[in-house]
């Protein structure tokens, strides 16, 4: 498919496999973010935490979604975005981003969203709202 709109209702977008997520992931995001949650980038307050390592941030996840629109980019933009954080994400976790859609009745495409991990349980799930410029003319 070369063209958004083209894409029929029950579609999917290409998934994209992220690589395994990494401790300079998290630092990196961490310094981007402002978010120096220690329970994201140290072993120790993690484990005291409860938790049995360092987490991704679930806004870190959220941002990765976004890339499945990135090849879409001439064509529209992300008008809305809403998730659900339905699990956690670890070090070494290999996220697979998905994207189906919904509906493509109006200038706005609507997609379920998902972000999986290897195990195939969904850590983030959601709708995007999808604004193609053509029908902004």
């Amino acid at each position: 498919m070369s063209h958004i709109a083209e894409l029929q209702k029950g579609d999917s977008l290409t998934n994209v496999q992220l690589d395994p997520v990494s401790r300079i992931d998290l630092i990196k995001y961490a310094g981007a973010s402002g978010d120096f949650n220690p329970i994201h980038t140290i072993d120790k307050e993690a484990e005291n935490a409860g938790l049995p390592g360092i987490i991704a941030h679930g806004m870190w996840t959220m941002g990765n979604l976004a890339k499945l629109f990135t090849p879409y980019i001439e064509e529209g933009f992300i008008q809305e975005y809403t998730i659900r954080f339905r699990g956690m994400v670890f070090i070494d976790d290999v996220i697979t981003l998905k994207a189906t859609l919904l509906n493509n009745d109006s200038s706005v495409m609507e997609f379920n969203v998902a972000a999986v991990n290897q195990h195939q349980k969904e850590v983030v799930k959601g709708v995007v709202k999808f604004q193609r410029y053509d029908s902004m003319e």
